[in-house]
Order: C-alpha cells, then sequence, then structure tokens
C-alpha cells in the first residue's frame, strides 16, 4: 500500500529557497499523479502545485514562477522546489497522491493517499 512522506521543510528568510520532497513506500509512482498541497494558520487547505504521470505540471496563480514541481519515479520521489518565498507562504505543506489512468491530468480533490505533512515557516 502506498504511503508518502514529506521531507525538507524548515524556516526561511523571506525570498529564500527550499525544496520539499514526497518520497513514496509500499508501491510505485509511476501511475499516480501527485499534489502539493498547504495549511496556513487559521486557514483551510490549497492546492499548490500538481504533477501528472506523464509529467506535465500545473500551478496555482499564487505560486507560479515561484515554485517549480518535478518527479523521479526511479526514485519514487516528487519535488516542490520553492523559490522567493513569503511570508504569506509559511504552513503545513502536504503532498497527496491519486491513482489514475488518464496521464494528462492530475488533481486537487480526491486524493487516495496523504502524507502527514511538513511545516515551512517563512519570517525574518
Amino acid at each position: 500500500q502506498l504511503q508518502l512522506v514529506e521531507i525538507g521543510g524548515g524556516s526561511v528568510q523571506p525570498g529564500g529557497s527550499l525544496r520539499l520532497s514526497c518520497v513514496a513506500s509500499g508501491a510505485n509512482l509511476f501511475d499516480y499523479a501527485v499534489g502539493w498541497f498547504r495549511q496556513a494558520p487559521g486557514k483551510e487547505r490549497e492546492g499548490v502545485s500538481c504533477i501528472t504521470t506523464s509529467h506535465g505540471v500545473d500551478y496555482e496563480d499564487f505560486v507560479k514562477g515561484r515554485f517549480t514541481i518535478s518527479r523521479d519515479n526511479a526514485k519514487k520521489t516528487v519535488y516542490l522546489q520553492m523559490n522567493s518565498l513569503k511570508p504569506e507562504d509559511t504552513g503545513v505543506y502536504y503532498c497527496a497522491a491519486r491513482q489514475t489512468q488518464w496521464p494528462g491530468v492530475c488533481y486537487y480533490t480526491d486524493m487516495d493517499v496523504w502524507g502527514k505533512g511538513i511545516l515551512v515557516t517563512v519570517s525574518s
């Protein structure tokens, strides 16, 4: 059974960078679309970015040009490179996967598996 673990969170100053990794175990990732989500203090969880099984990507407007999602199926890992971080990027970041037969689609809803989340703090 697929399990996901997020790695790479921490504290960074505004303008800094972090790279999050979503590491899978228990199954291969090749037939899962994967998304990154975040939940800021006092707010609902929101989608950030997602990647299809064919490496197509999608970004929410508030991270376009700053964040980059990628995947390495051989390493069972999906990455989220976060640059030019802002205080409003602070929150718990989650990765989640949804099994799909459609290579050109990724999802922010009805995810099959979630990681436990990792804290990212952007503060001076």
